[in-house]
């Protein structure tokens, strides 16, 4: 089929093409920013904090009696004691803060000791003792674990801080960019003038703050600290999760009379609600791209309809000259091609400059290079189905009857 006399057929009566053609165009640039952003957060949704979550779950101790400094010791080496005594409880730890639970301590690193520099390095900071590696499921890549002696109380009015610190790979790479090797006996200071020497490296331990971005850089600390709020994490065997937790948080009670044990809750749970905000953004985006989807598909259909009852005459007489039911349809699915066409490639280059002002703007990732190739393929397909029952509509117009209206 010529597509000149197409073409020059819909410079005549252009508004309608032209409106469709801008439809489409803000359609796609819509259409495919916003699924950059989905990508975005589906991908933040999906990755890896670094532990087991499918067998960890923690909880909180609050002690309402003031128990001195040597007898919360007592008490929580108790509670871990009991804890890890447990069948199908592979590990736990008492510590301040675990990964995606929205609160945590974080601290300054810096390779030179003094006053807090532009050069330092923000970081993630876990107190642990020697179980601490295992029961957050870190694969140690270089170096070891804290030895038992290295793990130390917390003194009352001391700042001081651990000499040993156990880091994420990616803090590595923060604090000694550039640098090839091992990190493993590398030193940094915290605190300004506390100096931390590097025992172990850990692949990945991810911060409590999903939307820092720092969220890969961590550090453990072998310390221990002596408050009425104990906070434990537990890692079960494979299977025992969910029988575990009823038990521990029963026999924790049972154990101590002066306290309550409140915040039982999995990892499946706080990732949910750490990234709440994500899924729902994604959902909201999936509904809009999908409602203006089906609007342009609507638009598609009216101005098709409108044209098969503006040209019943022409049609007609075209069928009376020899023009086949597949020629009629092929005219009309052409016409909605070209339309199309030019929306989606209006929409392409409205869609990459608008992709790079959110950018710089927001800090996104860049458009993907298929993003654009398979947007532009989904609006074709959506406007050759909308055409094609109008397309249908003028196949079937009798020749009779076309050639009798005036």
């Amino acid at each position: 089929m010529d597509i000149g006399p197409i073409w020059r057929a819909m410079l005549k009566n252009k508004a309608g093409f032209v409106l469709i053609a801008l439809q489409i165009a803000v359609t796609m640039t819509i259409m495919v920013n916003a699924f950059a952003i989905m990508q975005e957060r589906a991908n933040n949704v999906s990755r890896e904090s670094g532990i087991d979550e499918a067998n960890t779950f923690a909880l909180v101790s609050v002690s309402f009696d003031e128990y001195d400094s040597e007898k919360m010791k007592v008490l929580i080496d108790e509670d871990l004691a009991l804890i890890r005594g447990l069948p199908g409880v592979r590990n736990a730890v008492a510590t301040n803060s675990f990964p995606l639970r929205q609160g945590g301590w974080s601290m300054a690193l810096q390779l030179v000791p003094g006053t807090q520099t532009a050069d330092a390095v923000g970081s993630a900071v876990y107190f642990v003792d020697e179980h601490g590696v295992d029961t957050f499921a870190s694969n140690v890549i270089d170096g070891k674990n804290f030895t038992p002696e290295q793990v130390t109380w917390k003194p009352l009015d001391d700042n001081t801080w651990p000499a040993y610190g156990i880091i994420t790979e990616a803090l590595g790479k923060e604090l000694f960019p550039g640098e090839q090797g091992s990190y493993v006996g590398k030193s940094f200071y915290i605190n300004e003038n506390d100096p931390v020497n590097i025992v172990g490296v850990v692949e990945r331990l991810q911060a409590p703050w999903e939307g820092w971005s720092g969220v890969e850089r961590s550090m453990l600390v072998p310390q221990r600290r002596s408050s009425e709020f104990q906070r434990y994490v537990i890692r079960a065997e494979p299977g025992y999760r969910d029988e575990l937790m009823p038990q521990i948080e029963e026999m924790l009670a049972n154990s101590n009379k002066d306290r309550l044990i409140r915040d039982v809750t999995t990892m499946d749970e706080v990732r949910k609600l750490a990234y709440l905000g994500d899924t729902a953004m994604i959902k909201i985006l999936a509904f809009v791209v999908g409602m203006l989807t089906v609007i342009t598909g609507l638009g598609i259909v009216g101005l098709a309809s409108f044209n098969v009852s503006r040209r019943t005459r022409q049609i007609g007489i075209r069928r009376a000259l020899g023009a086949t039911k597949p020629a009629i349809v092929r005219y009309f699915m052409v016409e909605n091609f070209i339309v199309s066409s030019v929306g989606l490639i209006i929409g392409g280059i409205l869609s990459v400059a608008l992709n790079i002002a959110m950018v710089e703007a927001f800090s996104l990732e860049p458009l993907a290079w298929y993003v654009i190739p398979i947007a532009m393929i989904a609006l074709w397909t959506v406007g050759q189905a909308a055409v094609a029952g109008p397309a249908r509509k003028a196949s079937s117009i009798s020749p009779a009857i076309a050639t009798r209206s005036s």
